[in-house]
């Protein structure tokens, strides 16, 4: 602890100011004040952040002790001022809680009951955030028995005023001989771990961690040294190692790891002026810059710095969960030889666990290094490696050089590990877990703990990829394969699966490099499989795989399917069903593994019609795609066979139908059609526009709710019907617009809620829907109000460059806008209202909205139904989009920002 620190505490100056000032109070937070100012400024000036929070914690003894001694405690002296707690262990940050423990002789309550109100007053009056209770030492006792937190917190404790000789008593009573021994104990908090885990999605890789609670985080540390201070009554870190519980390495790793969360936490309460543990996007990049972090071209400061954060957490969750299990056979193992089971010359099962025969083993064979691996997936009730192996295997990861890659054992046993029907996710996490993984592939090595600026990507890379894993594994499983019956029914026709698997290790090996990471994520496959001996026809299947893995989704969520040559392109790009069912699941994959909030009912309707209609291509062949006529015709037929069957005139349909376009026959189904047709030709003209809504339950929309509107065409129609449906708080993910000639608009959106989920059969819903429509289009001239919704916080963090590109259609004649932006509520609704102003008609649209941004595409024609032309329109078109959508984020933008 500091023992003397006059420039944070001058005592002798600190009692001139209380003779000084009227009111002790004011002397007291004028210190305060000093020594807080103090401190930030040396945290700022790279002071070591152990000595900061113990001269924090040292300050706060001295105002403690200097308050205490304002009142008298009478000659009895049995009472007692403790730390305890994190205070107790003598660390505090800026804004941390200072728990304090009045520990009292039996009986003394009353007697002290007065001054001790009047003490706590004070120190609520100067502005300590305390937290504090009152006990006598068999209260202590009694709450100690009865709560977990109650004796770790006394575990802690240190007298700061009174005699010691009541903490030694209270520590008698509370000692392992009497409660809590060390086995309960150790039980207690690994289920208080566990827990506090799972509210953090059991996850160290959450977009804002918790510092404090996270899995990784600075309660994992202290939870170690209070399962120690319990066995061995102390948690010195010194003293750990002296005693063979941590290794020098160990030792040298977790201070390191402790010092640098330490200094993020620090830096957290320094800037948010509060007592705040959330790593928000609020503060990342301020952190990033006070821990001298600046961005160069391959990435910015603030990935750098999560990056570290991740591989530094990762770090504490492997010694974690080490030492929790070095602790588990130590104090509930048994010692029973009995239950050793040999496996082979190197491994045996003790207790449920793999360990080595003997500590040469990796040494004398360091293949043997990857056959822990390959036992654990082969034996699946093996629970995993005993403690002992685990640090055997961290102390020989050296061994994993260019020659060990190369070697033809190690090769064949990382190959059988993706051969094996169980265990291939659970493995390669160890691997990596162990650091294992990182080292036999140094280019995973890269990306681990690498975390992309966004709200998109919640994983790091390493973590998504095996995630990717994970994913497909968890198909074959019943529950899964009801949610994702296609992706399911095509993982059990595979015929090599491993092949998907090692396409998933390097779809995104290359993130991070600046450039294309698929095709730099190609490269690296290719030398896997030449390195790895794979046949050309694996490697050609992997390879094309890694530099295709979007192409699918990038098709589904930014083409119109209804188009035959979009799906003829994507034919021609897959080649064979073969191609498409692996490439379809590890899309599905893919998506899921990079945000679960990603995969809705509609982004998967998208998926299964490109897919469907992809394979019909491919039966029908390459060379003879359908025509677009022949399709229409088809559509039609079936639609009109429908509406007879239901009582409607043929004339009266054929009628409706010669007055809309081909599109409308392209883009929607036969069903769809009939559905319109039947519902127009019964509605009056006179009555306002014709709102039909329905949960589509055709599998190209399932999920979705379909929305269709007839009416007659308005001025900014577009820009007012999603200004309503966004103030009905609908997420909309397909526009389909059309303007028959007779001037009415038939538009068909497919909506979900605005956090993804479907509307469903809810009739109040449904028509709270179609009121709020019907309602936004008779008073368009409202529409401009009721788009003012407040920005989520976490979105006010993303606020970049809009970007705006404009060409023309080689397959139709239409002009496309692919506007990508941050997401702000409203957003639909100002670029339709430009669209208006500048006499644009919306053909179609597909909204993608990606974390924080939003990636949409617009289908346009000009006011003659014809594409844009004319260039300096299309300039002050993107400028004016660009000016609109920047001034909603409050970006100042240069001339360089306008291309075209």
């Amino acid at each position: 602890m500091i023992r003397r620190d006059p420039d944070l505490f001058d005592y002798g100056q600190f009692q001139t100011e209380l003779v000084l000032q009227s009111s002790p109070i004011t002397a007291f937070k004028k210190a305060i004040r000093q020594a807080r100012e103090v401190l930030d400024e040396r945290f700022a000036n790279g002071r070591d952040i152990r000595k900061l929070i113990e001269s924090r914690a040292w300050f706060i003894d001295q105002i403690l002790q200097t308050a205490w001694e304002r009142f008298d405690w009478s000659d009895e002296i049995e009472i007692a001022l403790l730390a305890v707690g994190g205070y107790g262990r003598g660390e505090l940050h800026p804004y941390s809680d200072i728990d304090l423990l009045i520990l009292l002789g039996e009986g003394k309550q009353e007697t002290f009951r007065e001054p001790i109100e009047r003490f706590l007053t004070l120190l609520w009056d100067i502005g300590l955030e305390v937290g504090q209770s009152v006990r006598s030492i068999h209260e202590c006792a009694e709450e100690a028995r009865a709560d977990l937190s109650v004796i770790t917190n006394l575990m802690e404790s240190r007298t700061i005023a009174g005699p010691e000789y009541l903490r030694q008593a209270m520590l008698d009573v509370t000692s392992p001989e009497r409660m809590w021994p060390s086995d309960e104990f150790f039980l207690a908090k690994q289920k208080e771990q566990w827990l506090r885990h799972d509210k953090y999605n059991d996850t160290e890789y959450n977009l804002e961690p918790n510092v404090k609670g996270s899995p990784g985080g600075l309660r994992d540390i202290q939870t170690i040294f209070w399962i120690a201070r319990r066995q061995f009554g102390t948690s010195d870190l010194p003293t750990m190692v002296y005693k063979g519980f941590l290794l020098e390495g160990e030792y040298t790793v977790l201070t390191s790891c402790q010092e640098f969360l330490w200094s993020v936490r620090y830096a957290l309460h320094m800037l948010a002026g509060r007592a705040e543990d959330r790593l928000l996007f609020d503060y990342q990049r301020q952190i990033a810059g006070l821990l001298g972090l600046k961005d160069n071209d391959a990435k910015l400061a603030v990935e750098r710095f999560m990056q570290k954060y991740y591989r530094v957490v990762m770090e504490v969750a492997e010694l974690s969960d080490l030492i929790k299990q070095y602790f588990e056979e130590m104090i509930l193992g048994s010692e029973n030889d009995e239950s050793v089971q040999p496996l082979n010359e190197h491994f045996q099962i003790r207790d449920g666990y793999l360990e080595v025969t003997h500590d040469k083993v990796f040494e004398q064979t360091p293949s043997a290094i990857l056959e822990v691996f390959v036992l654990l997936a082969q034996h699946p009730e093996i629970k995993g490696a005993r403690a002992t192996t685990i640090r055997l295997l961290r102390d020989h990861r050296y061994l994993i050089d260019d020659k060990f890659r190369a070697d033809p054992q190690n090769i064949s046993l990382f190959i059988e590990l993706f051969k094996r029907p169980e265990g291939i996710h659970r493995n390669l996490r160890r691997m990596s877990r162990y650091g294992i993984l990182g080292r036999y592939l140094p280019e995973f090595g890269d990306i681990i703990g690498q975390m992309q600026h966004d709200l998109y990507h919640i994983y790091t890379v390493d973590a998504h990829t095996l995630n990717v894993i994970k994913h497909i594994r968890k198909l074959k499983r019943p529950e899964q394969a009801e949610k994702y019956s296609l992706a399911s029914k095509l993982l059990d026709k595979l015929a090599k699966p491993e092949l998907i698997y090692i396409a998933s290790l390097y779809h995104d090996i290359a993130k991070g490099r600046g450039g294309n990471h698929s095709e730099l994520g190609a490269i690296d496959a290719r030398k896997f499989c030449e390195r790895h001996n794979l046949p050309a026809w694996d490697t050609h299947l992997i390879v094309w795989l890694v530099r295709n893995h979007l192409a699918m989704s990038s098709t589904a969520q930014r083409k119109d399917l209804s188009d035959p040559q979009v799906i003829n392109d994507f034919a021609q790009l897959v080649g064979d069903e073969i191609y498409l069912n692996y490439l379809y699941i590890l899309t599905v994959a893919d998506i899921n593994a990079t945000n679960p909030s990603l995969w809705n009912s509609w982004r998967a309707s998208l998926l299964r019609q490109l897919y469907t209609e992809t394979k019909r291509a491919l039966k029908r062949g390459l060379e003879n795609p359908l025509d677009r006529e022949e399709q229409i015709r088809h559509t039609q037929i079936a639609a009109l066979d429908q509406l007879v069957r239901s009582g409607t005139d043929p004339d009266d349909a054929e009628i409706l139908w010669s007055q809309l376009g081909d599109d409308y026959f392209l883009r929607h189904t036969s069903a769809d059609i009939a559905w319109h047709t039947e519902a127009i030709i019964d509605h009056p003209g006179n009555n306002g526009p014709l709102i039909l809504i329905k949960e589509t339950t055709q599998r190209d929309f399932e999920g979705g709710t379909q929305i269709f509107i007839y009416a007659q065409d308005q001025h900014d129609f577009f820009a007012v019907t999603v200004a309503e449906m966004d103030q009905l708080n609908l997420s909309i993910h397909d526009a389909r617009i059309l303007t028959s000639s007779s001037q009415f608009t038939l538009d068909t959106y497919i909506v979900l809620e605005a956090d993804g989920s479907p509307i469903g059969h809810d009739p109040e819903r449904i028509e709270e829907i179609r009121q709020g429509l019907i309602e936004g289009l008779r008073n368009p001239d409202e529409y401009q109000s009721i788009i003012q919704r407040r920005v989520p916080r976490q979105l006010k963090h993303f606020a970049f460059a809009p970007k705006v590109t404009i060409h023309n259609d080689t397959q139709r004649a239409q002009t496309i806008i692919e506007i990508i932006a941050p997401d702000r509520p409203g957003l639909l609704a100002r670029v339709g209202r430009l669209f208006r102003e500048f006499e644009l008609s919306v053909q179609n649209a597909k909204i993608a909205t990606l974390g924080e941004r939003v990636e949409d595409i617009f289908f346009v024609t000009d006011a003659r139904h014809q594409p844009l032309s004319d260039l300096k329109l299309c300039t002050r078109l993107q400028q004016a989009l660009i000016e609109q959508l920047s001034e909603e984020n409050g970006i100042q933008l240069s001339p360089s920002s306008f291309t075209i």
